[in-house]
């Protein structure tokens, strides 16, 4: 494994820093790198930038200070919001690694992504869930009312809805994410991949558990909507616009409206891969008639 080396010029690869004696500390430096090259080459952006990297020092700084500059309202001023997610990250350093992964998927994943910086700065599925993590915190910390303020801030301002208590994993690309909802039971395991106007919600009004679990290695395609407490197998395939009711099998994929079966996953981590296209059976697989 090459270690990854924090005086190099060159960027590191994803790979090379997820596998990193210190993810943190490397995307962390890789950031500062990106950052200084940035200003260097964009002098406009120099007080965004100060503002967020080179004038913090670590990863849950930059990223309070981003949510704030995005987050912050009359209800809640910069400086008390990022005082709050600045406690809240260095006190959990899960929730600091978790957005290191989704960082990282974002990288790996999204071919218009071109550096760690951009999500970081720019891209709101990334700065959406690292929102849903600190009100998720708060949530489990019985914060419950701040961690409704945070979801509705974030809900505003990235067009993005995940309830604080949903369950989400880490290494999550939420591509475009305008339009995204997740409802308060739904768990996404890690390695998940999820493009835009994807719902995970429920049927009616019942209460308990009544949201989707979509299992790792998953990819939803656009538009896709997963309703009630159904399961997402790992490694499946939703194909855009479908309209998911029931169980999908481990490895699979399925499409249309009401979605059915139409075939294998090609890939065994369809989410890693993003090929959004069917590799559709000659054959439909109707309900009832097995895979």
């Amino acid at each position: 494994m090459n270690e990854f080396n924090p005086t190099s010029t060159v960027a590191a690869s994803p790979k090379e820093l997820a596998e990193s004696p210190d993810p943190v500390d490397a995307v962390w430096r890789e950031l500062r790198r990106e950052a200084a090259a940035l200003v260097a080459e964009e002098p406009a952006l120099k007080p965004l930038v100060d503002d967020v990297l080179l004038s913090r020092d670590g990863m849950a700084a930059a990223l309070a200070a981003r949510l704030a500059r995005r987050l912050a309202c009359g209800d809640m001023p910069r400086p008390q919001l990022e005082e709050l997610l600045r406690i809240l990250f260095e006190s959990d350093p899960a929730i600091v690694l978790g957005a290191v992964r989704d960082l990282l998927a974002v990288r790996e994943r999204d071919p218009a992504c071109f550096s760690l910086l951009e999500p970081l700065l720019f891209f709101k599925g990334f700065l959406a869930l690292s929102a849903y993590r600190a009100s998720h915190r708060l949530w489990h910390d019985g914060r419950r009312w701040l961690a409704l303020h945070l979801q509705s801030a974030a809900s505003e301002a990235f067009a993005v809805d995940i309830h604080p208590a949903a369950r989400i994993g880490s290494g999550i690309l939420l591509d475009h994410a305008t339009s995204f909802v997740v409802g308060e039971t739904a768990v996404i395991e890690d390695n998940v991949s999820i493009l835009h106007e994807v719902t995970l919600g429920g049927t009616g009004k019942q209460t308990g558990e009544r949201h989707p679990i979509v299992r790792s290695g998953v990819l939803i395609g656009a538009g896709a909507k997963i309703l009630g407490r159904v399961e997402i197998g790992t490694g499946a395939k939703i194909g855009s616009g479908s309209v998911v009711l029931e169980d999908v099998p481990p490895h699979t994929t399925v499409a249309g409206v009401p979605a059915v079966v139409v075939g294998e996953a090609a890939e065994q981590t369809p989410a890693i891969e993003m090929d959004q296209h069917l590799h559709c059976q000659s054959h439909i697989v109707h309900p009832g008639e097995g895979v």
